[in-house]
């Protein structure tokens, strides 16, 4: 990403700062059959300066570059502390670049820490060196900071930012490591660079800059003058190119995609996905299942206020099981020739609920006796002519039923679901 000085001025004003939201909606609530889905719109609004931020500014301290760095010593604290106010936990280190020759071609100033003094002090300490021709010995101070070099000791999982400002090319060599040694050591390091051109843009003169910036993922601003500098810095740490994506932990029976997997927008921007949350076919159905989606910004989880949950009922859709057996006698004993005295037992569960309650229908008249438990049992009579009704009987047999057809029943469960089953009474002889 290549900015042009002009637009520079416009993009922040020093000492302000955004607060963010995260993911909308954080928590997503649904009842669905199993094999069915729905698709939802998931919003993740990313922070303007990345979370849990190691931020190195990498200083070319030639003699050309004492304008710039005077800018950035005036203002450092100010950077600090704005970076601070949208992430508290940002620390800092400060390193330095010359020329192959020099005494100190590389020097690490301060390593990461989160002292705002202790980070302006080393920033005062920088001192100009000669620098001879004009390319510099960039490309060995960019290796040295990233994991190669590793002579920064950045924190696990954090935000890796390489803030580089200088006026010149560099060296290719440089000190032994070229321009794909440096590029190589800062992607093992997981460091985005940001690249700041001062005056006339020389940094990127052989297009190192851009091909550094671009594999980082960072950002590149040509032609900035000295005195613009520290509110470049600042306004590329707050527009840094991000990558959204997200790790998915689900309950057996449920997933949760994104479309598209990740997406790259500007931080404080938004990144808007299509979120299809899928119940499996053999899903268990009644229970009620979970996914947590936590997001990530350049691969790196981005805490607590980026995780969404997802909840879904199973719905229940397997009617009940009912039937309608011949059943004892009132001493118990199972009459053998048929069923012609109309005994019957009742049998009913559910998959969900288990338990479900007998109606019973007399399918001759409007009658309606129950509820009934599974395993009930029954006289059932047949007279056409009598009045229906329900009376507690002897022994083994529950209840007498007299209706004027056959006995229907049925068993609804909790979700809905029916199922009948029909005895079929003798006529009363």
């Amino acid at each position: 990403m290549r900015h042009a000085a002009a637009a520079t001025a416009a993009i922040l004003v020093i000492g302000t700062t955004t607060a963010y939201a995260a993911v909308d909606p954080p928590t997503y609530s649904d009842a669905l059959d199993p094999g069915a889905s729905v698709t939802i719109t998931k919003t993740v609004t990313t922070p303007e300066v990345l979370p849990q931020p190691d931020i190195v500014l990498l200083v070319d301290r030639t003699g050309s570059m004492g304008g710039a760095i005077t800018n950035v010593k005036a203002n450092m604290a100010t950077i600090v502390s704005t970076v601070e106010a949208a992430q508290p936990d940002a620390q800092w280190a400060v390193a330095s670049y010359c020329d192959v020759g020099e005494p100190d071609p590389f020097l690490l100033h301060s390593d990461l820490g989160a002292d705002t003094t202790a980070t302006v002090a080393a920033v005062n300490s920088i001192r100009l060196c000669g620098g001879g021709d004009e390319p510099e010995a960039q490309l060995n101070a960019l290796w040295e900071i990233g994991d190669t070099g590793d002579a920064v000791a950045f924190r696990p999982d954090s935000s890796r930012i390489v803030v580089w400002f200088g006026d010149a090319p560099g060296h290719d060599p440089s000190l032994g490591h070229t321009e794909a040694d440096a590029t190589s050591s800062l992607v093992d390091a997981g460091a985005t660079v940001l690249a700041v051109s001062v005056g006339a843009d020389r940094l990127d003169a052989t297009g190192q800059a851009t091909r550094i910036t671009d594999v980082t993922g960072g950002a590149l601003y040509s032609g900035v003058d000295a005195g613009d500098l520290a509110d470049t810095i600042l306004a590329g740490i707050t527009a840094l190119p991000v990558e959204v994506g997200a790790t998915t932990t689900c309950d057996p029976g449920l997933s949760a995609t994104l479309d598209p997997a990740t997406r790259t927008v500007t931080s404080g921007d938004a990144a808007s996905f299509s979120e299809t949350i899928t119940v499996a076919a053999d899903a268990e159905q009644g229970a009620t299942l979970g996914c947590q989606v936590a997001f990530t910004l350049n691969g790196t989880p981005a805490g607590d206020g980026f995780v969404q949950t997802v909840s879904v009922d199973v719905n229940d859709v397997t009617p009940p099981v009912v039937a309608c057996e011949q059943g004892p006698n009132p001493s118990g004993n199972y009459p053998r020739g048929g069923n012609a005295d109309g005994f019957f037992m009742v049998t009913a569960s559910d998959n969900v609920d288990g338990a479900v309650e007998v109606w019973v229908d007399d399918t001759g008249s409007d009658a309606l006796f129950g509820a009934y438990a599974d395993g009930t049992t029954f006289k059932i009579t047949q007279a056409p002519g009598a009045t229906p009704k329900a009376t507690p009987f002897v022994g083994a047999v529950d209840w007498k039923l007299r209706l004027k057809g056959d006995a229907l029943m049925t068993v609804t469960d909790a979700a809905g679901n029916t199922a009948t089953a029909l005895c079929e009474v003798p006529p009363k002889g």
